[in-house]
């Protein structure tokens, strides 16, 4: 009964299978091909040229290549600022290592050959009290070997002057991040063209060649014959350059007569007062460095002499620990009191009023005020490099020379 029952379910279903097959075993048509016409593109301009019946017999494509050429161009200027950008970012770390390097070498030289001067100058004491035999001949050549060493350190020591190195390296890693700074400031608002790009390259060179990285071959003069004042800067570019925005602008671009007098007046007073008194103060630092750097070698020189010559004299002991003791008081002033980053600070600042100087100078010299950079916005920005208000930037200017003779451009420093 269930086989019987089975039997029909099965035929039905193989029946419903053959049903589907042949259901979805549809015939291929055959392939068809239309031809069909291409239709003309055309841009906007023509389409409605064609509409108000009008031909149009200048190519706009012509226009869309000089769009893009000039796009092109704009897009490589901001390529090249931004490689410019990341090698000036790699600068500053460059600089910023190799200046925490090189203060680490003034500390640790200023410890070191100390304790080397004091460690024979107590060999020298001992040496002198009672030694005898071959404790004395060991005592006399211990003392005389560290104040000789001592001696060779001292003179490497002071021809690098790691503290003005490390006060070297300060400055190029401030004005790097200066002018990472204006780069940023360019490709944000302002639109680079392909001489903003070999100005900033020119920037970086003068910086490199101002504050070199190595020491050998390329380490600026420590004790030059002149006291100068640093210069980081190309020579052709202290003219500032034009707003990035120009909306609003007068017809005078924010200069009248009344502003370059202020300006002039500025002028005198930071070459009379300002760059005088740093240069002055820097001579006298160069002097100082000069005169320590000579004696600290030569008082170990003396030292050593008189340390050899232990138990044939009085007047050797103390010769060996005198001049030794003399010596350790020279070093920690001099490394100490860091008188070679004080005469680095002072190139920088005097090199920082001449800047002042020139760009005043050269931003007045251009008869066009369309090159100049507003009038409002840089008697702004002198005013913020001296330290002062607008007010009181107006005041000095407008005193008589008489009441102004003691009185400095800078509030800063």
């Amino acid at each position: 009964m269930a086989s019987a029952l089975l039997v029909p379910s099965a035929s039905s279903s193989s029946c419903c299978s053959r049903k589907i097959h042949a259901a979805i075993q549809v015939p291929r048509l055959p392939k068809l091909s239309f031809s069909v016409p291409k239709i003309p593109k055309r841009n906007l301009g023509e389409e409605l040229n064609i509409r108000d019946g009008i031909i149009n017999t200048i190519p706009v494509e012509k226009f869309n290549v000089i769009d893009d050429r000039s796009h092109s161009s704009s897009s490589n200027v901001t390529t090249q600022l931004y490689a410019i950008l990341e090698a000036v970012a790699d600068r500053v770390e460059m600089h910023a290592n190799i200046g925490e390097q090189r203060d680490n070498w003034n500390t640790l030289l200023l410890n070191s050959i100390n304790m080397i001067i004091l460690t024979a100058a107590t060999m020298a004491g001992v040496a002198a009290t009672g030694g005898i035999g071959m404790p004395l001949l060991a005592l006399k050549l211990s003392s005389t070997l560290l104040y000789s060493a001592a001696t060779g350190m001292l003179l490497i020591m002071n021809k690098i002057q790691p503290s003005q190195l490390a006060e070297e390296q300060r400055n190029a890693t401030r004005l790097f991040k200066q002018l990472q700074s204006q780069i940023q400031t360019m490709l944000a608002i302002g639109t680079p063209t392909q001489e903003d790009v070999k100005e900033v390259m020119e920037k970086v060179l003068a910086l490199d060649k101002a504050y070199p990285l190595p020491l050998l071959g390329a380490m600026l003069e420590k004790f030059p014959a002149k006291f100068e004042p640093a210069i980081w800067w190309p020579k052709n570019q202290v003219l500032q350059k034009k707003n990035f925005s120009h909306e609003g602008k007068q017809c005078n671009n924010g200069w009248n007569e009344e502003l370059e007098m202020e300006l002039r007046e500025i002028i005198k007073v930071v070459e009379r007062k300002d760059i005088e008194d740093y240069v002055r103060l820097g001579n006298l630092a160069m002097k100082i460095n000069k005169t320590l750097a000579i004696s600290g070698p030569l008082l170990t020189g003396i030292a050593a002499f008189g340390s050899a010559f232990i138990g044939n004299g009085s007047w050797a002991p103390i010769v060996a620990v005198a001049a030794g003791a003399l010596a350790s008081t020279v070093n920690a002033f001099e490394h100490g009191g860091q008188v070679g980053m004080v005469i680095e600070m002072y190139r920088n600042c005097g090199g920082f009023f001449q800047l002042l100087q020139e760009s005043i100078e050269a931003t007045l010299e251009e008869k066009d005020l369309e090159k100049r950079e507003n009038g409002e916005l840089f008697e702004m920005k002198v005013a913020m490099k001296l330290g002062r208000s607008l007010s009181k930037l107006r005041e000095l200017a407008r005193k008589p020379a008489s009441s102004r003779v003691d009185e400095f451009a800078s509030k800063l420093f």
